[in-house]
């Protein structure tokens, strides 16, 4: 099974399913599948902190080009805080990533991508809160 999954790996997702199903576990891939099962929880985690570090991103805009503001970059904030509001009802122990340590690291990262579009300097310590991330009001 192994070399199937490195070959195909959605039939190999198909075959893995179908066993399941069936109840035949002995015949499980059971190394893959324990990886790919702890990758879902990894892109769960990704989905969410993508979204933040673009709320972020988009209020760094916002907050140091406010006479290039726009319908757009609002729509995008209010989007993202949507999608993070989707992501934390399936799966509300999404939470624990929306504290001070994963919005810094986020931070970084929404600072650089700024830089490349703006190439204005941003404060080297992140100036928002998660609550400001999630819930400042934006008005255009």
């Amino acid at each position: 099974m192994t070399a199937l999954y490195e070959r195909d790996y959605g039939l190999w997702a198909e075959q893995m399913a179908d066993l399941i199903a069936a109840g035949r576990f002995g015949e499980l891939d059971i190394e893959n599948l324990v990886e790919e099962v702890r990758d879902l929880s990894k892109r769960e985690r990704d989905r969410l902190l993508s979204s933040l570090r673009l709320i972020v991103h988009y209020l760094l805009k916002w907050d140091y080009q406010p006479q290039k503001r726009s319908r757009s970059w609002a729509g995008t904030i209010q989007r993202e805080r949507a999608n993070i509001s989707l992501y934390l009802a399936d799966s509300p122990s999404l939470q624990r990533y929306l504290a001070n340590e994963w919005l810094h690291k986020m931070y970084v990262v929404a600072c650089a991508d700024a830089f490349r579009e703006t190439g204005l300097q941003f404060p080297e310590v992140c100036p928002y809160g998660i609550r400001d991330v999630l819930e400042r009001n934006i008005h255009f």
